[in-house]
């Protein structure tokens, strides 16, 4: 038997007694083809993606509830699987949907940030910071890997915390860095609070690795903490 979050499997087409919804999701992706991504809402635009999860029903209460609970597509598409599931209608096949667009997002920000030096694409580099992470429930501390050219030589995320902490170990960051040959560094975190105001913490560990890293040729180019309120630089903020 069905549960609350089943789905129906899509189908290639629809009857000719299609029901009243065929025509809403028709206009909609005609407008969306026709005048682009700012002529939808976010609730439109969610609408769309779930459109290929849910061919069989009209979505958008489902997209209204999901903004309405959430705050924006962004952050409807990068909220955890398990709390996305706390909504009647939302199943696997919708989450996938879901961070299917994220996933995305996130690689064409990526893409930005690889095709030229990083300290000459800031904007790119900032926009792809609050694509990986601004909306994530739980702390995460990310390395760029730069080499002598600024150029990113590897992005990874180091370590996963909690809501208002995440373990950070300069001498493992720049362990890894060596690995990598990296001469730089730009540190990344988030602040699930949405404020990304610096803490005390935040600062002793910027500056911890930063003592370790520059006797050994590596610098520290910024360290940038992100949120759903916007972001800071240590840099812009005179704070190394």
């Amino acid at each position: 038997m069905a549960g609350k979050n089943s789905e129906t499997a899509p189908e290639e087409g629809l009857s000719e007694g299609a029901p009243h919804y065929h025509g809403h999701r028709e206009r909609l992706r005609a407008r969306f083809r026709e005048a682009g991504a700012d002529a939808v809402s976010d609730y439109e635009l969610l609408e769309l993606v779930l459109f290929r999860a849910i061919p069989q029903r009209d979505v958008k209460p489902l997209a209204k509830e999901l903004i309405a609970r959430f705050g924006s597509f962004a952050e409807v598409v990068a909220a955890p699987r398990a709390r996305l599931k706390e909504i009647k209608g939302v199943g696997e096949a919708v989450v996938d949907e879901l961070k299917i667009v994220q996933a995305a997002a996130s690689r064409l920000a990526r893409g930005e940030v690889r095709k030229r030096p990083v300290l000459s694409s800031w904007s790119s580099v900032l926009d792809y910071c609050r694509m990986a992470q601004a909306f994530a429930d739980k702390e995460q501390f990310r390395v760029l890997f730069l080499d002598k050219r600024n150029q990113l030589i590897a992005d990874e995320l180091q370590q996963t915390g909690t809501v208002d902490h995440t373990p950070v170990y300069p001498r493992e960051v720049v362990k890894r860095a060596l690995e990598l040959s990296a001469t730089a560094l730009i540190l990344v975190h988030n602040h699930p609070s949405g404020d990304p105001t610096p803490s005390r913490a935040d600062i002793q560990m910027t500056q911890a690795i930063i003592d370790v890293a520059k006797p050994l040729g590596i610098a520290v180019h910024d360290h940038i903490i992100v949120g759903k309120e916007g972001h800071a630089s240590f840099k812009g903020l005179r704070l190394i």
